[in-house]
């Protein structure tokens, strides 16, 4: 069993499995946990196939959705995974660049809301000096 993810040395290599319309997301052998666990979060399906010697990972797209729908959640995973700081590789024929835009675009805009925070309570060396008029 080959993995494409070993073979370029990147994090995710995601193309279409030949022969058929599957897109996969094939991960290196030694994959942190954290890394199969953010490709379930991104909607990927994990597979697994145990053999006497090594365990085999890899994630697909699932394959209810139809082609469009599975192009557009494999190239919005990418900018998550890059954000990551994952080194991802997708080939074309697995990649829908508007959807990888709008995703972009959704995580820039969560980055830019503000977060509610309390302001920390004034300290006696953090108060302003009262200003001094003369007369």
């Amino acid at each position: 069993m080959g993995n494409r993810a070993d073979e370029c040395g990147t994090d995710v290599e995601i193309y279409c499995k030949p022969l058929t319309d599957t897109i996969h997301a094939d991960t290196p052998s030694d994959a942190p946990e954290q890394l199969l666990d953010l490709l379930d979060q991104l909607g990927l399906k994990r597979e697994e196939v145990r053999t006497a010697g090594p365990v085999y990972i890899w994630h697909e797209v699932p394959g209810h959705l139809d082609a469009d729908e599975q192009k557009r959640l494999a190239s919005r995973a990418i900018p998550n995974l890059l954000v990551a700081g994952y080194k991802v590789s997708c080939t074309p024929d697995a990649f829908d660049e508007a959807a990888y835009q709008q995703a972009v675009v959704e995580i820039h805009s969560r980055r830019a809301r503000p977060t509610a925070t309390r302001p920390a309570p004034a300290t006696p060396s953090s108060r302003p000096e009262p200003s001094r008029h003369t007369p």
